[in-house]
């Protein structure tokens, strides 16, 4: 187990993490320009209602930002997907999404790679935020699988 990994074993811990992060979500607002691809997505089961944007250039995610009404889990999980997939390349960001998805379906997972996503590693055992926790991802991984159809 690294260090991180072991910091966030601290229930307090999380919970100011994700706190902090639905209080003040970061990339918080949508734009206009006409480079970002965009997703919408929406719950049935709890107030998420979002909308994912992002840019992809040349490879690698430029940006994500998103808005919208999203419950507490939600606005956190995609605040730090925000922050965690900027900067990186597609398949970087494959293997983070992979590993996070694997992680809140309870299952082995690389904490290292997913650094302060790594907030969200219980909730696989409330099957009904194991949503609220992936909505901003699934969005991303949307985003990155059209970026891919596009550049084959």
């Amino acid at each position: 187990m690294s260090d991180f990994e072991s910091m966030l074993d601290d229930p307090q811990i999380l919970r100011e993490l994700i706190m902090d992060h639905y209080k003040y979500p970061h990339n918080h607002s949508l734009t206009d320009d006409m480079k970002y691809r965009k997703v919408h997505m929406a719950s049935d089961s709890c107030i998420d209602d979002i909308t994912v944007q992002s840019e992809i250039e040349d490879g690698v995610i430029k940006d994500i930002r998103f808005d919208g009404v999203a419950c507490t889990i939600s606005t956190a999980s995609t605040s730090i997907m925000s922050d965690l997939l900027k900067g990186k390349t597609i398949e970087e960001a494959k293997a983070i999404v992979s590993q996070y998805m694997n992680m809140v379906d309870g299952k082995d997972y690389d904490a290292d790679l997913l650094e302060e996503a790594v907030a969200m590693k219980n909730v696989y055992k409330q099957a009904n935020r194991i949503k609220c926790a992936t909505i901003g991802w699934k969005a991303i991984q949307q985003m990155i699988e059209e970026s891919e159809a596009e550049h084959e």
